[in-house]
């Protein structure tokens, strides 16, 4: 998500599949200065490459991690921009719903209203 909770990459995966690992995908695509994730990508190699690029990793540690990593909790505040993107997209039945069958046809739809939901947010901008 850029810094105004848009999305400048989208990648899908198997249901089953845990989000970190795409991590590194995701990482290689866009430069950064902050990267703010959820627990689900609090690993120690996801950390050091975030970190290793110069960027600043505001991902908050699990709970059962033995050390406890520091992070910035004002920061991680902004998190909140990508799940209401979230949520304004899957407001769309058929993203929420996941009627395609297909991934290509999915992500489509997805796209779709990313971009209506964007330009919904350009236009009430003063």
């Amino acid at each position: 998500m850029s810094g105004l909770g848009l999305p400048v990459e989208l990648t899908l995966t198997a249901g089953q599949a845990a989000d970190v690992t795409q991590a590194e995908a995701l990482l290689e695509c866009q430069p950064a200065e902050v990267v703010i994730a959820d627990k689900g990508y609090d690993s120690d190699a996801v950390v050091e490459r975030i970190e290793a690029s110069g960027a600043e990793a505001v991902i908050p540690p699990r709970s059962n991690r033995k050390r406890q990593r520091p992070y910035d909790r004002e920061r991680y505040k902004d998190r909140n921009l990508a799940e209401r993107f979230w949520s304004k997209v899957k407001q769309h039945r058929r993203v929420a719903t996941r009627y395609d069958k297909l991934a290509v046809a999915y992500r489509a739809a997805i796209v779709l209203h990313a971009v209506v939901t964007r330009t919904k947010a350009l236009s009430d901008t003063p």
